[in-house]
């Protein structure tokens, strides 16, 4: 059995490694993709141009997101401003705990729907949003909202948001690289760029091919892959601050098991909140492949690093 802090520590370990293989995968994607588009223009010191013009409109794009990422996100969901006398329980309960967390207490909104779940959101802890459901409320014991809002204020005392930002751009910068290279690839004409292309700058340009296409979907699944761990990571901390999993556990019970599929979530938002939205598309999957497309762990692999806790 582990205490709280082995647990927080070893999620965050592991947590590292996938961030630490994320970025060596990144560079190395990068490195292929614009020496690649580099050597298809006709110059060699490594497509740094082409490289500084996706990491621009990439991060261009993603800081904006960013930047209004709360009033986006809070608009998408018809989110409104959690009135303090009809839903007291979830003012004392986030303020409580944000106090404890050390923290300052967020901005609370509600979403009109009787399916069980929440999200946190902004750009840093002085910005930031924790939105529940009014079915999550409704639904949930003092003990158990509590353990979801210690999830939420996990997610917001580890930027989280700001982490899977930085991800973000770094995948969209893979992408737009990668769409380049592959419309250029369509268009090659092997009379003409045979002339302009060496023999080596050929080979490159296909293996910078290969990277194109693959490369993209193994950004996707390893920027997932960071997505479940911090939710691990949050249910760790979740416990550090409440001292007790026995109510996160309850929840994520409630929550998983009610069959009401969120109608305001979408694929943009579903990996915020606390449990996936879209009913059943976990338990369908099978073998190898079941986790690896899904931005939330299984809920019965968080329950069980949970009661390691008890």
């Amino acid at each position: 059995m582990k205490n709280i802090y082995e647990s927080v520590a070893y999620n965050k370990v592991k947590s590292n490694i996938i961030i630490l293989s994320f970025f060596v995968f990144a560079c190395i994607a990068f490195y292929v993709l614009s020496n690649a588009l580099g050597y298809y223009l006709g110059y060699e010191p490594g497509g740094l141009g082409i490289l500084g013009i996706a990491l621009i409109v990439s991060g261009l794009t993603s800081f904006a997101s960013y930047y209004y990422s709360d009033k986006i996100i809070l608009g998408i969901s018809s989110a409104k401003p959690a009135d303090r006398k009809r839903y007291f329980n979830f003012y004392t309960v986030s303020e409580n705990l944000a106090i404890g967390a050390g923290l300052p207490k967020p901005r609370l909104y509600v979403i009109e729907d009787s399916a069980p779940n929440a999200f946190a959101t902004g750009r840093d802890p002085e910005h930031a949003v924790i939105c529940a459901t009014t079915g999550l409320l409704e639904k949930l014991s003092r003990t158990e909202l509590e353990g979801v809002i210690g999830h939420e204020l996990a997610h917001i005392k580890n930027y989280d948001i700001r982490l899977m930002s930085v991800v973000s751009v770094l995948v969209g910068s893979i992408a737009l690289l990668a769409d380049w290279l592959l419309r250029m690839g369509i268009r090659l004409r092997s009379d003409d760029n045979d002339r302009k292309l060496s023999q080596a700058s050929i080979i490159l340009f296909f293996i910078g091919i290969v990277f194109a296409i693959l490369s993209p979907l193994i950004a996707q699944i390893i920027q997932l892959a960071i997505s479940r761990r911090r939710e691990f990571m949050a249910d760790a901390v979740s416990v550090s601050i409440t001292r007790q999993p026995s109510g996160l556990i309850s929840a994520l019970k409630k929550i998983s098991s009610d069959p009401e599929p969120l109608e305001v979530a979408n694929k943009a938002t579903a990996h915020l909140y606390i449990e996936n939205p879209f009913k059943g598309g976990t338990k369908k999957a099978i073998g190898l492949f079941a986790n690896l497309f899904n931005t939330h762990p299984p809920v019965e692999e968080r329950i069980n690093e949970l009661l390691k806790m008890q």
